[in-house]
């Protein structure tokens, strides 16, 4: 019934597509196959028509797609938020590794999808002047741990300030905040303190390096220019180590071995390794050799852990830490403040670059020893530490239980007497904080990549301070909080980007914020 009263509707516009789209010969064939008069099968013999034709169009994209393997050419108009070049090929979106904006290259897909596809350089046709002659590494276009890495540093600094202008003027609120070009790294190479890395491969030829996007390949990066040369020289003796005792190295295919991870952490401060042997069970004899020839080669290797990690998953650290050595921490710092290290102590990866950041909070905190301070997402306590000696007081929150004993811990081995911690959740400790009304200056903001929690954002502004200070690693969620907050009754200033990750895409941003 519903079948015939939509035809007997739209009769006359079937009829008219009915007769220009089907040929004549069709619709009689049709018709006869039916057993029906030529004039009654008008809606079931177009639509039949239809669906055979948009199968035929489906197969036929189908076959236009682009497979993998397949050798193609894209030109590429810009970098996306992760460092990929973005080119084209016959509509379909192609994200490659190894190119930048303005060059032409020739590349290989290495994985489609229904709206995107990736693929890798293997050779550039036009180049771009952004473009390093001799990068410092030769594995940009399958390595994604430094996609950067082949362009000019002011081009990367550009292209980083322009990022963040992009997601912050998406909003009408910030239109008038001010950007700063971004602060450049005290060190472009050779930065990172601290490496997690993959041990692959048979014990005879050892591969210790990251993931291939998209794969479970693992790339050995041996000399990493983003590295501490420390780590570098920690992980050419693992590898020689791993020959020499004939380690077996664990394989999630089937399960068997038993060296899967190793973690690298350096103390600039004291030019010190400390080493952590990922295994996927316990073990002595192959562990406690690996661990002596390591410390015959590097002697500055003088922490050395075994961590057990028995789960399918790919966490790399296990609960349970087995010391080979006596010591157990060492010290670094950010500027003046120390801080004692241990296997799980978050650190920043980039000390140099953390102290721009710390002496940015500080700057904009204009503290006069008069001030009471909140540090929320505070870990183990750095930019508390840093701004504690200009303010009256300050309180440190942290949802990490571990965090806040290593930020207590901290406070002694400074000596600062002015700052505590609490363990807990933001928004809950901040409702307390206002049913006591207490009165703050100036609180600081610095969520993980995920930004704030709306509640969260409104205790702050509940608690009324005079100003507010975000420092984000993410760009996007930055310029979300920021309008949240200034439906808040709370005015953006500034924006100063720094870049803690040289060669990466990744930019961190301190915010000023003043209460209209």
């Amino acid at each position: 019934m519903q079948h015939r009263f939509a035809t007997d509707i739209f009769s006359p516009y079937l009829t008219k597509i009915y007769t220009l789209l089907i040929p004549k010969s069709t619709r009689t064939r049709y018709a006869a196959a039916k057993k029906e008069p030529l004039t009654t099968c008008k809606f079931s013999c177009l639509l039949t028509i239809m669906k055979k034709e948009f199968k035929k169009t489906e197969k036929a994209a189908e076959s236009d797609k682009l497979k993998s393997g397949q050798i193609i050419d894209i030109a590429v108009s810009a970098l996306d938020e992760e460092g990929y070049g973005v080119g084209d090929y016959e509509g379909m979106p192609v994200l490659a590794t190894g190119v930048l904006p303005g060059e032409e290259a020739r590349v290989k897909v290495t994985f489609t999808g229904r709206r995107v596809s990736f693929a890798e350089t293997v050779k550039i046709l036009r180049h771009t002047p952004s473009r390093l002659k001799t990068p410092p590494c030769d594995k940009a276009a399958i390595c994604d741990g430094c996609p950067l890495i082949q362009m000019k540093y002011p081009a990367q600094l550009a292209w980083k300030t322009e990022l963040v202008e992009r997601k912050i003027r998406r909003y009408r609120s910030l239109s008038k905040a001010e950007i700063h070009h971004t602060i450049p790294s005290p060190k472009p190479l050779h930065y990172r303190n601290s490496a997690k890395l993959v041990v692959a491969g048979k014990f005879a030829a050892p591969l210790i390096g990251i993931y291939r996007r998209n794969s479970h390949e693992v790339i050995d990066i041996g000399n990493c220019p983003l590295h501490h040369p420390l780590i570098n020289k920690v992980v050419q003796a693992v590898k020689e180590g791993i020959k020499k005792g004939k380690v077996p190295i664990y394989s999630a295919r089937t399960g068997n071995g038993i060296l899967r991870y190793l973690v690298v952490r350096i103390s600039e401060m004291e030019n010190r390794a400390m080493v952590i042997l990922v295994t996927a069970q316990r073990s002595y004899n192959e562990i406690h050799h690996l661990a002596k020839h390591l410390q015959s080669v590097v002697p500055e290797a003088s922490i050395i852990a075994q961590n057990v990690n028995g789960s399918a998953g790919n966490a790399i650290l296990g609960e349970k830490d087995y010391f080979i050595t006596k010591e157990r921490a060492f010290m670094d710092s950010v500027g003046p403040i120390r801080f004692s290290i241990s296997p799980r102590s978050f650190f920043q990866v980039n000390g140099g670059g953390a102290q721009i950041i710390y002496e940015k909070v500080r700057e904009w905190g204009e503290l006069t020893g008069r001030e009471a301070v909140i540090d929320l997402y505070c870990g183990i306590g750095g930019i508390s530490l840093y701004l504690a000696t200009g303010a009256k007081d300050v309180l440190g929150i942290e949802a990490v239980t571990a965090a806040v004993t290593d930020a207590e811990n901290n406070a002694r081995i400074n000596g600062i007497r002015n700052c505590r911690f609490e363990a807990g959740d933001a928004a809950e400790l901040l409702s307390r904080i206002q049913e006591k009304q207490d009165k703050f200056d100036l609180i600081v903001l610095n969520p993980p990549r995920k930004g704030c929690d709306e509640r969260v954002l409104a205790s702050v502004a509940s608690l009324a301070p005079a100003r507010v200070i975000y420092v984000s690693c993410s760009p996007q969620t930055l310029a979300r909080d920021l309008d949240i907050l200034s439906g808040h009754g709370y005015r953006t200033l500034e924006i100063q980007p720094v870049d803690m990750f040289p060669q990466t895409p990744h930019v961190e941003n301190v915010a000023l914020l003043v209460k209209d």
